[in-house]
C-alpha cells in the first residue's frame, strides 16, 4: 500500500514579487491619502459655510475614504508579517477584516445621508449655489488624481479595491455635487442639493454591501467567486488512475489567495506522487490554485489508525514537501474505496469515478 501527502506551491520568486509590489502599493495608497486630507479639511469649512448637505456628504465621504487608506496601509503592514506562533497564516485576514471596517462604514453613512436627505427635502435651508459647483469641480480633479493612484496599485487585494470603491464613489459623488450647485445657483431649486445628497447615498450602499459581502465570503470560508467545488472535484475524477475525491474544500486565505485540500482515492496499482503531481498541475492551469494540500492513498486501504505516523514528509531547500513512501507495512487493508473507510466523518459529497455518482 503507498500514501502521499503534499503541499504544492507555484513559482519560486514570488515571495519577492509580492514585497516589491506590497512597497509599490503602499507608496500608490500614501499619495492619494495625502491628496485626500488636504482635500478634505477645505470642503468641511466651504460645505458649512454654502449650507450644502451634499458638500459635507461628500466631505463624510472622503473621511470614509481617508480612513479606509489607512486602515489598507496598517493592514498590509500587518499581512506582510510571517507567520508565527498560534498564527499559522500570519496576519493575512487583517486586510479582509479592513475591507468589512470599510463597507461596514459606508453603510452606516449612507443611511445617515438617507435619513439628513429626506430632512432636507422637506425644508431645504437656503444653499450658496456657486460656492458649491466651484467646491465640487476641485473635488473632482482632486479625485481623479487620487483614483489614478490607486489604480497603480494592485487592486486584486480586497483591501485595495475597498479602497478604490471608496474614491470612485467620491468622485461620482462630487460629479452629483457641481450638478446640484449648478442647478441651486442657475434656477434657485435648493432641493437639488438634497437630492444629490441622496444619490451619493445610494452609490455608497452599493459600495458598501459589495464590501461586506466579499469580506463575509472570506471569513465563512466559501469558495472563491468562479470557482465551482462541485465542477472541480468531478474534473479530478476524471483524470488518469482517480478512483474518488472527498473531504474537497476550496476557500480563500485571503483575497488573491485561493486554497485546496483533499483527500484523493486511486488505483491500486497507481503511483500515489505521479497522480498528486498531475492533479497539483491541473488545478494551477485550469483554476489558479497554488496553495495545494492533498492526500493520495490506494483505494481498498483503511483509514490510518489514530496517531500512527504511516508517511514522511521531507522538505527541500525552498521549504516545499515532498512526500515520501509509506513507512509502516503493517497497515490493514479493507475491500472497497469509499470515503467512510478512510475518514470517519468526510465533509461534503464525495465524487468518484463510477458511471453513475450517488445524489
Amino acid at each position: 500500500m503507498g500514501t502521499s501527502a503534499g503541499h504544492h506551491h507555484g513559482h519560486a520568486g514570488h515571495t519577492h514579487e509580492h514585497s516589491v509590489s506590497i512597497d509599490s502599493d503602499r507608496r500608490w495608497l500614501a499619495a492619494a491619502l495625502a491628496l485626500l486630507i488636504a482635500y478634505m479639511a477645505a470642503e468641511v469649512v466651504v460645505g458649512l459655510l454654502a449650507h450644502s448637505l451634499a458638500l459635507i456628504t461628500d466631505a463624510g465621504h472622503m473621511l470614509t475614504d481617508a480612513a479606509a487608506i489607512a486602515l489598507a496601509l496598517v493592514a498590509m503592514r500587518l499581512a506582510a508579517r510571517p507567520a508565527h506562533g498560534g498564527y499559522t497564516y500570519g496576519l493575512k485576514r487583517a486586510e479582509i477584516l479592513s475591507a468589512q471596517a470599510n463597507g461596514t462604514t459606508l453603510l452606516l453613512l449612507a443611511a445617515y445621508f438617507v435619513y439628513e436627505g429626506i430632512r432636507r427635502l422637506i425644508a431645504p435651508p437656503e444653499v450658496h449655489g456657486a460656492l458649491v459647483l466651484i467646491t465640487a469641480l476641485v473635488g473632482v480633479v482632486v479625485n481623479l488624481a487620487a483614483t489614478w493612484c490607486i489604480r497603480r496599485a494592485d487592486r486584486s487585494s480586497l483591501n485595495v479595491e475597498g479602497a478604490y470603491q471608496h474614491i470612485l464613489n467620491d468622485l461620482f459623488a462630487f460629479i452629483a455635487t457641481a450638478i446640484a450647485g449648478a442647478v441651486v445657483w442657475l434656477t434657485g431649486f435648493a432641493r437639488a442639493d438634497a437630492l444629490a445628497a441622496l444619490v451619493v447615498a445610494v452609490l455608497m450602499l452599493r459600495a458598501g454591501w459589495g464590501l461586506v459581502r466579499a469580506s463575509a465570503r472570506i471569513f465563512l470560508e466559501a469558495a472563491p467567486e468562479g470557482i465551482d467545488p462541485d465542477a472541480v472535484g468531478r474534473e479530478l475524477v476524471r483524470l488518469d488512475a482517480v478512483v474518488e475525491v472527498h473531504d474537497l474544500h476550496i476557500w480563500e486565505i485571503t483575497s488573491g489567495q485561493p486554497a485546496l485540500s483533499a483527500h484523493v482515492l486511486v488505483e491500486p496499482a497507481a503511483d500515489c506522487h505521479a497522480v498528486r503531481t498531475t492533479i497539483a498541475q491541473v488545478l494551477y492551469v485550469e483554476h489558479h490554485l497554488e496553495h495545494i494540500t492533498l492526500q493520495v492513498d490506494h483505494s481498498g486501504s483503511a483509514a490510518h489508525p489514530a496517531g500512527h505516523d504511516t508517511h514522511a514528509l521531507e522538505s527541500d531547500e525552498h521549504g516545499h514537501a515532498h512526500a515520501g513512501e509509506a513507512s509502516d507495512p503493517s497497515v490493514a487493508h479493507a475491500d472497497g474505496h469509499h470515503a467512510e473507510q478512510h475518514c470517519s466523518a468526510p465533509h461534503g459529497r464525495p465524487f468518484r469515478a463510477d458511471p453513475v455518482e450517488p445524489v
